[in-house]
This record gives structure tokens, sequence and C-alpha cells, in this order.
């Protein structure tokens, strides 16, 4: 039985809960629906508003929190804004479900930690959607890097450029501290890049330092009480040193999450608007590779969902990560499935970026 096949021995066809109905709630719902999860229910801000988003979700009942974890589903989803993940979360614990979390886990370290404490404690499942990990070429550059083909790590060179809030008409719950966390633009984009860059790289961040830029100090006639860019300089556990740029103003950039390894025999390059191709660097010469599973590294071939030609992306990444999820509730232990402990580790690098960029120095993370 394959890791991308909805009815798993022991719990039937699984029953899928959601809390909030935004931009996140549509991608998992679409994830879920992928996987042959019945799509149970759905609470929100409001009982209106959860209404609403049933319907255009195609979730079964709408109802309240209590009515929510009250209810028959295995795994609850929590898609809604930051603040509220780690307190809603704990819930979901609490009821003993399953929970897939969004990121940031948390707003905190101590929090983060807080909650995956809970889920060893109560033996459930809990996975935050680092979801570039299911490109099929992101798992190609992770085997390849793994099996020595690149040699020793010297330096990385990544980013994660977008343009949504490039003007200071654009506004959204994020820019402020009380919804959206200290941290915006690396919690929300920087975390996945450095999730990224030590899955595939096979070792950890250990030092680094920072310099954030907040250029509105108002969206929407509220205060900017966060970043929006930060630049990180980081060395790996191995001395591998890097840069690393994010930014939500970046003009015309939407969705450049770039990843670049640089070893002592040759180079790869993941570019997740291009998440077909891997290039590879040589001295003596370049090359793009193509996604394709008959001549991929062992273990790779099944994040291919789709056949050669037809271009996998970004939700078929996310039906990657739910079917993983949804596996491993079954008893099955997925390679590379993201859980608290990675949510745990980017809430981490996030407190050790905002303390660098404070006060001006290296800071040593813990492995």
């Amino acid at each position: 039985m394959t890791t991308t096949e909805v009815t798993h021995t022991g719990i039937g066809t699984i029953r899928s809960g959601f809390l909030g109905g935004g931009f996140m709630a549509q991608a998992h719902t679409r994830a879920a629906r992928a996987a042959g999860a019945v799509l149970a229910g759905i609470a929100s801000s409001s009982p209106e508003r959860a209404a609403v988003a049933a319907a255009e979700l195609g979730v079964e009942r709408a109802g309240t929190i209590d009515e929510l974890l009250a209810g028959g589903s295995e795994v609850v989803h929590v898609c809604t804004p930051n603040s509220t993940h780690a307190p809603l979360a704990l819930r979901v614990i609490e009821a003993g479900k399953h929970v897939i979390c969004e990121k940031p886990l948390a707003t905190s370290l101590v929090d983060a930690r807080a909650l995956a404490s809970a889920a060893r404690e109560h033996g459930v499942v809990a996975a935050v959607p680092f979801v570039y990990r299911y490109h099929p070429m992101v798992r190609e550059a992770r085997a390849r890097v793994l099996a020595g083909e690149i040699g020793t790590l010297l330096t990385v060179d990544c980013g994660y450029l977008q343009d949504w809030m490039l003007l200071p008409s654009d506004d959204d719950w994020r820019a402020t501290s009380d919804e959206g966390g200290p941290s915006r633009a690396f919690a929300d984009i920087g975390s996945h890049l450095c999730d990224l860059l030590e899955f595939v790289a096979g070792e950890r961040i250990v030092r680094l330092t920072a310099r954030t830029r907040r250029a509105f100090a108002e969206r929407g006639g509220r205060p900017v009480q966060n970043e929006d860019a930060v630049a990180i300089l980081v060395e790996t556990a191995s001395g591998a040193i890097g840069t690393l740029l994010v930014s939500q103003m970046a003009a015309g950039r939407k969705n450049a999450l770039t990843l670049e390894l640089h070893g002592t025999r040759e180079s790869v390059r993941f570019d997740q608007e291009r998440p077909e191709e891997l290039w590879i660097g040589r001295r003596e010469g370049n090359r793009q590779l193509f996604r394709d599973p008959q001549n991929a590294h062992p273990g790779v071939a099944r994040f291919s969902r789709l056949p050669v030609g037809h271009a996998q992306g970004y939700q078929d990444a996310f039906n990657g990560f739910v079917a993983d999820v949804y596996a491993a509730i079954a008893g099955e232990q997925p390679d590379g499935l993201p859980t608290f402990d990675d949510g745990v580790r980017a809430a981490q690098l996030t407190e050790a970026v905002l303390l660098a960029a404070r006060e001006e120095r290296w800071i040593e993370v813990p492995v």
C-alpha cells in the first residue's frame, strides 16, 4: 500500500475537520479531497463565515469549534491567523485528534515547544505544512546531496522573494503583531526557506546574523509591527557559509523560492517557480535535470504524482504532504514528513533571526 492511497489499514477513510476558511483552507481542503478524505466539518471566525466556507469548499457541515472538536473527525487542519495557531492546535491535541497546523506553529518558541510536547504526550500525529519538501526535484536534490554527489558543502545561496506587500496601500493582518506575530517576512516565508535548506543539505544552521527592514510605518491606517524583508548570513554545522534574502517587497517576484548549494564536486539549484527542473552545475559544464521517476534516485519516484511532461506544482506538493500525514495516522512512517518538531525548529530560527537583527551580532543556534 502506498502513501498516496487514501484508505489505510485500521482506520478506513479519514474524516477531516478544518479551522479557518481563508486561502490556506482552500489548499488544505483540496489536498484532503485528493487524498480521499471525507471533509466532515469546518469552523471559522463566525457561524456565518463557517457556513459560507463550507459551501465554497465543499465541507459537509459548518459549526463552532466546540462542535468540530466534539465531532467524528480524526484529524483537524488549523488554517487560522498566526496568533491563534498555538491555542487552537492545543485544543485539537487535547481533544485527542491528530493535527495539521499551519506555520508558524506558534509566535513564540516556548509555545511551539509546548505544542510538540503535548502532541507526544497525547500520542497524536502532529504536522506542519513545509510542503516544498514534496516537490520531486527537491527530493532529488536531497538524494544527490546525501549520496555525496556534490561533495563537501562549501556555500549556499538562497532566497524567497514576493511582491504582494510592495505598495504602502498593501495591507494584511500579518503586518500586525497582534495577529501576525513579531515576525512576518521571516516567519511567513523565511521559515520555508530555512526548512528547505536544512532538509536538502542534511545539516543545520549553527550560527547566523541578520538585518531586517520595515519599509512603511503604517499600512491601512495601522502601524506596521514586523519586518518586510530580512537578509541573513548563516554558517552550517559542517562549516559551510551562505546568504539568505527574504522579502515580500521584491517587485515582479510572486513566489520566487530558490535554493542553491555549492559543493566541492558540483552545485545544485532548485527554483520553486520552475519546479520540474533541477540545475546541476559542474566546472566542465552545466545541465538541467528534469523530473522523471524512471531516472530518479531511490525513494524519489513516489513524489511524481503525474506522468512525465505533465507539470506538477504547489498544490501537488501540498497533496503529497497531506497524503503522508494521513499515512502516518494509519501507522506508516513516511520519509521526510515535517512534524511539530520541525515547527519548533522554525520558531527557534525565527527568535535567533530577530535577536541577531535587534542586537546586531552573531547568534549561536543550538542544533
